[in-house]
């Protein structure tokens, strides 16, 4: 199985508000492609642990503009898709171990 659906881990003040209400949800940037079984699998293998549900969400990109000296200055952020992962009660995933 290729582990390449889980891009990077969620670690925003929203997502950590959301950890510290309910201990056991954590948030994953994935795959645009990737589907629900697929990042439940991946979490499971990776973090071993048992997942209970995973929802997902898409976030289009954003176009943003900026005035500078030289002028205006206009990118556009990346599109990507969030999963928020429901753990059994009692498992934990501990992102900052390996710092």
């Amino acid at each position: 199985m290729d582990n390449g659906i889980i891009i990077k881990p969620l670690v925003t003040e929203k997502m950590t508000n959301i950890t510290e209400k309910m201990s056991n949800r954590f948030g994953f940037i994935v795959r645009p492609n990737a589907g629900k079984l697929e990042i439940k699998q991946a979490v499971e293998t990776l973090y071993n642990v048992t997942v209970v549900d995973v929802n997902t969400m898409r976030y289009m990109g954003k176009s943003k503009s900026r005035y500078t000296r030289s002028g205006v200055i206009s990118g556009r952020m990346n599109a990507y898709k969030k999963a928020i992962v429901t753990l059994k009660e009692g498992d934990s995933i501990d992102f900052y171990s390996n710092i």
